[in-house]
């Protein structure tokens, strides 16, 4: 294993994020607080409890989950998409340095940025709403991850992508409107009985659910299930990596 490889790549992106710091940092923390401050102060102040909790600290969880699943994907399909615009993948792909190396060194950094991100995020819940963590061991689980999955789903678009459009495409397209309608704001059992059908075929629901689970005991879904569909959309992921370094699609030409 070369370490000194992944260590690189690894600083290299973090570097990126130093250099970047409003954009990377300062931007999202203070959008979630425009959030906080809208929907948990002025709004939540008109809703009734949902399952015994307040609406602020309800929707907690969610806002995490949504600046979590946006940063993740959008640092994990920037890193591995501007050596592919400038050229110097070919370098990256002809050193001796072996496609789980590389993995580790760009989606480790992605993971690293969501998750530094989602903490000072639930740092800074604590100054609007009441926020209780019951089970915290499990919602490092669900946050760490959250943030490696959604990490190496970026990777895959930044691969995938042949133009800065196709980069922005499903994250700007496709990521928001499932986050939105994942729970991240109520909870299904307020929607009518098709809807809530219609909803568990939304992965984020899951994810969101789960979460919420190792905050205040309440979830829409089972937090095993959602659990074990992290996990297996982990693996999916993993798998179409793998075939992509092993065929070399879009990277060798």
């Amino acid at each position: 294993m070369n370490w000194q490889a992944m260590k690189s790549i690894y600083l290299f992106e973090m570097a990126r994020t130093r250099r970047t710091l409003l954009q990377s940092i300062v931007s999202p923390v203070l959008s979630t607080s425009l959030y906080f401050i809208v929907f948990g102060s002025a709004i939540g102040s008109r809703i009734q409890n949902i399952e015994g909790v307040s609406y602020g600290s309800f929707i907690t969880p969610g806002l995490i989950m949504l600046s979590l699943l946006t940063l993740c994907i959008s640092n994990g399909s920037f890193g591995i998409y501007f050596p592919k615009f400038t050229g110097t993948i070919y370098e990256l792909l002809s050193s001796p340095v072996s496609m789980p190396e590389i993995l580790v060194g760009y989606v480790g950094a992605a993971a690293s940025k969501g998750l530094i991100v989602g903490a000072i995020i639930l740092g800074t819940a604590y100054f609007f709403v009441d926020v209780t963590i019951q089970h915290p061991l499990l919602m490092i689980t669900f946050f760490v991850l959250t943030a490696i999955t959604f990490s190496l789903l970026g990777f895959i678009i930044g691969i995938w992508a042949t133009n800065f459009e196709q980069l922005s495409l499903i994250p700007s397209l496709v990521i928001p409107p499932l986050t939105f309608l994942g729970g991240c704001f109520y909870s299904i059992n307020m929607l009518p009985p098709l809807w809530q059908t219609v909803s568990h075929f939304n992965p984020v629901l899951y994810l969101v659910s789960g979460f919420r689970w190792s905050f205040y005991g309440i979830s829409d879904v089972n937090p095993w299930i959602s659990l074990a569909i992290i996990i297996a959309f982990l693996g999916v992921c993993l798998v179409l990596v793998s075939w992509m370094f092993r065929t070399g699609y879009r990277l060798k030409s």
